[in-house]
């Protein structure tokens, strides 16, 4: 039985000390999985993350005619050990005119992005489409650096559905802007060295940005001729684990914490407590969300700065945390890119997730705090973390010991019932 519309979480009178261990990264798996793809020879990657993200990329790369093989991680049972055989550059299929291949990429940015770039390198034609809100988000500045390179690519309003006629590899300069998606640069460099592509970047704090230094230090570490690689924890997936233990005192530890640099996430930690301001370019990633819900119980207001990418992405995530958090109870103000959230008294509320992945796990860890705070839609976790709830409520040490509850019947949730479908 799959999870419920909506659930419940019941906010713990105990935790025990607990040191979870958290998936593999979104990031790095979708990146790990377009590199294999272009490798020479077999690639492993150890500890992938599962979810629906990650599915929709290794899809994507069996239609394009790539052998990719999936097994259980005995480690972890969001993550895959997933081998890849590389064709060193090479796109084994591709579409007609007539019949272009089609390629589904669902709500997931980073397949939208880094196939689109991907198929470039084909002999063939593709149409590229996604879920009614991946054919709203931004493109644009990525089209137009394929369409620089001589690449022939229709998408009316420069969003997708999208049909590219790959034409292989063709040398030559492009320049994208970032500062709408990171992932446009990413996906242009991922296929640059196949794609003889010399790609320059530009946007504010270029030399800044922490996703497009990931690929690049994902691309000079990748073994290109086969061989092994671990993909480490997801850091933002963490951030929740981190904010619990907040919320509830501190109790909570992440397993194998990233210490690469590659994530920029990885800093949440160090911004426990939350200092007066936070921002979404300079400081943290998407879990500048998840101190979010962490602000209404400082002794400071604090300042959420620079949010404009949450706008585009999976759902307007600056109006759905102002809305949702107000619905709660929190003071929060909107002002232009900036919110600001000072100290409040909360109450219970019916959450609307948006379909959005990130509004579900931020709500259910306030739901640790909060008493009365139910969860709609809670299976949207799958996006990136499909055993989230499944975590919260395993015993210590492997979980919180949460109990979540269907919110209709009030029926205790366990097992497979909190595995989304």
């Amino acid at each position: 039985m799959p999870l419920p519309e909506l659930i419940e979480i019941v906010p713990p009178t105990h935790v025990a000390p607990v040191e979870l261990v958290i998936p593999g990264s979104k990031s790095i798996t979708n990146r790990a999985l377009v590199l294999a793809a272009l490798a020479r020879g077999l690639v492993e990657l150890q500890g992938a993350l599962w979810s629906e993200d990650t599915e929709v990329m290794v899809d994507g790369l069996r239609r394009l005619g790539f052998g990719v093989e999936v097994t259980a991680d005995p480690l972890e049972s969001a993550n895959r050990r997933i081998r890849v055989q590389g064709q060193g550059g090479v796109i084994p299929r591709g579409g007609s005119t007539e019949t272009p291949l089609e390629l589904f990429v669902g709500n997931a940015g980073t397949a939208a992005r880094f196939l689109s770039a991907l198929v470039c390198l084909g002999r063939g034609t593709y149409r590229l489409n996604g879920v009614p809100r991946m054919h709203e988000r931004p493109q644009a500045a990525l089209l137009s650096a394929l369409r620089s390179l001589g690449y022939r690519v229709q998408a009316p309003g420069d969003h997708l559905p999208a049909i590219i006629e790959g034409g292989g590899s063709r040398a030559g300069k492009v320049t994208v802007s970032v500062d709408q998606s990171s992932q446009f640069a990413s996906a242009l460099l991922l296929s640059a060295h196949a794609g003889g592509w010399e790609v320059q970047v530009t946007g504010a704090d270029v030399e800044e940005l922490p996703y497009v230094e990931m690929t690049r230090r994902l691309i000079e570490s990748f073994p290109h001729g086969g061989g092994k690689l671990d993909i480490e924890p997801d850091a933002s997936s963490g951030s929740y684990f981190w904010a619990a233990g907040e919320l509830l005192g501190g109790r909570v530890k992440v397993r194998h914490w990233p210490t690469s640099g590659w994530q920029v996430d990885a800093v949440f930690p160090r911004y426990l407590p939350l200092p007066q301001s936070l921002s979404r370019e300079r400081d943290l990633g998407d879990s500048i969300m998840t101190a979010m819900i962490l602000a209404p119980f400082g002794r400071w207001p604090v300042r959420f700065t620079e949010l404009g990418r949450l706008r585009v992405q999976e759902c307007e995530r600056v109006v759905a945390m102002r809305m949702e958090l107000t619905r709660c109870g929190a003071d929060v103000e909107e002002v232009d890119d900036t919110l600001t959230i000072r100290p409040s008294l909360l109450r219970g509320a019916t959450i609307a997730t948006y379909q959005d992945h990130r509004l579900a796990m931020c709500f259910a860890t306030l739901g640790l705090k909060v008493g009365g705070i139910r969860i709609e839609n809670p299976s949207c976790v799958k996006k990136t973390f499909p055993n989230f709830f499944e975590k919260l409520a395993a015993p210590a040490p492997e979980g919180l010991g949460v109990l979540v509850r269907d919110a209709h019947s009030g029926r205790i949730l366990s097992g497979s019932e909190l595995l989304p479908t």
